[in-house]
C-alpha cells in the first residue's frame, strides 16, 4: 500500500487509462498548460502531449459537444470541468445528446464518456459556486453517476468509469483534493453500483456520500462515546443505487438517518427514504430521517455557510430522535 493525495489518486487513473487505450484523452479548461486548476492533471502533458491532454476554451457547452462527439466516434474522452456550477452550460449535450444517443440509435451508437471535475460547496464561494448536482444527474436516464469520499475510491471507481461504454458523471470536491489516502501498489478497479459499508454498527445506519462522509464518520465517532453504534454507508454510486447493502443495514439496525448536500426537495435521501419506507417498512423502528442543505441559495458570509450545511451536531442530534433518546 501506499499513501497519495485524492488528486494523486485521479491523476494515477487517468494515467493508467491513457497508458492502456490510446483511445483515451483528456480535455477541459487549464488541464494541460497549467496543469490543471486544481493540479489533478499535473505532468500528464508532458507525458501524453498535446493531442491527448487538450486545453479548452472556457466554452462549457462547445468543448462538451466536442467530446461527445468524439466519444460517439470511437474515442474515451474525460471532460473535466473547473466546477459542475460552470456545467449547466454544457447540460443541454449531456442531457438531450450523451445520456439519449443510445436509446435514440437503437443501440447502435454509444457515449463512452466521464464527465468529471468537483462539485458543491467549497467553503465562501458563493450561491453561484456552491451547488450540489448529484440528485439532478441522477434524475437523468442513461446516466451513471459517481460520487467519491476517499483516494481509494476515486481511483478504483474514475478507473471503472473510464472503461464503462455509459456516459458516467464523476463527482469530487475541491475540498478534498489534499487529502491523502492508502491505495494498493498494483492495479485496482472497483465496480460501479456497488456502496460500501465504511463502519460497521448495530444501533443506526447512517449513509451519505462524497464529503458529507466526513459529517457521518465524525457523527459516528461522537456517537460511540455515548455507547450508540453507528453502522455508515458511502454509497458511492448513486445512479445505479446499491439498495441491497442500504436495506442489509437497515434490517440490522431498524434506524435509518441520510446525510446529503443536497437541496431538500426531490433529492437522493427522498428517493431513498421512500424506497426504504416502501420495501423495508417492517424493518423500522423509527421513521427514516435525513439531514440535508437548507432550502436555499447558498449565501458567502461564514456564519450563513456554517447554517446552510450539513454538520456532525445536527447529525448526532437526528440520530438521537431516531433513537428516541431526545425528549
Amino acid at each position: 500500500m501506499k499513501e497519495i493525495a485524492f488528486r494523486e489518486a485521479l491523476r494515477e487513473a487517468m494515467q493508467e487509462e491513457m497508458r492502456r487505450d490510446d483511445k483515451v484523452f483528456l480535455m477541459g479548461e487549464e488541464v494541460a498548460e497549467y496543469q490543471g486548476a486544481y493540479k489533478v492533471s499535473q505532468g500528464m502533458l508532458e507525458e501524453f502531449g498535446e493531442k491527448r491532454v487538450i486545453d479548452t476554451p472556457i466554452a462549457e457547452l462547445g468543448f462538451t459537444g466536442i467530446a461527445v462527439g468524439a466519444a460517439q466516434n470511437g474515442l474515451r474522452p474525460i471532460v473535466e470541468y473547473m466546477t459542475w456550477n460552470f456545467a449547466n452550460l454544457a447540460l443541454d449535450q449531456i442531457l438531450n445528446t450523451a445520456s439519449k444517443m443510445l436509446a435514440m440509435s437503437g443501440g447502435q451508437v454509444g457515449c463512452p464518456i466521464v464527465f468529471r471535475g468537483p462539485n458543491g460547496s467549497a467553503g465562501q464561494l458563493g450561491a453561484q459556486h456552491s451547488t450540489a448536482y448529484e440528485s439532478m444527474y441522477a434524475n437523468i436516464p442513461g446516466l451513471k453517476v459517481i460520487s467519491v469520499s476517499n483516494p481509494y475510491d476515486a481511483k478504483g471507481l474514475l478507473k471503472s468509469a473510464i472503461r464503462d461504454n455509459d456516459p458516467v458523471i464523476f463527482m469530487e470536491s475541491e475540498v478534498m483534493y489534499g487529502d491523502k489516502g492508502l491505495i494498493p501498489e498494483e492495479e485496482y478497479l472497483i465496480p460501479i453500483g456497488k456502496a460500501k459499508v465504511a463502519r460497521e454498527g448495530t444501533d443506526v445506519t447512517i449513509v451519505s456520500f462524497n464529503k458529507m462522509m466526513k459529517v457521518a464518520l465524525g457523527a459516528a465517532d461522537e456517537l460511540a462515546k455515548e455507547n450508540i453504534s453507528a453502522e455508515v454507508i458511502d454509497l458511492r454510486t448513486i445512479r445505479p443505487l446499491d439498495w441491497h447493502t442500504i436495506m442489509e443495514s437497515v434490517k440490522k439496525t431498524n434506524r435509518l438517518v441520510i446525510v446529503e448536500e443536497q437541496w431538500p426537495f426531490a433529492s437522493i435521501s427522498s428517493e431513498i427514504a421512500y424506497r426504504i419506507q416502501k420495501e423495508g417498512f417492517d424493518y423500522l423502528d423509527a421513521p427514516v430521517r435525513r439531514i440535508t442543505s437548507l432550502d436555499a441559495p447558498m449565501h458567502y458570509a461564514p456564519n450563513l455557510v456554517a447554517a446552510y450545511l450539513p454538520d456532525i451536531p445536527r447529525t448526532v442530534n437526528l440520530v438521537k430522535e431516531v433513537m428516541y433518546l431526545k425528549k
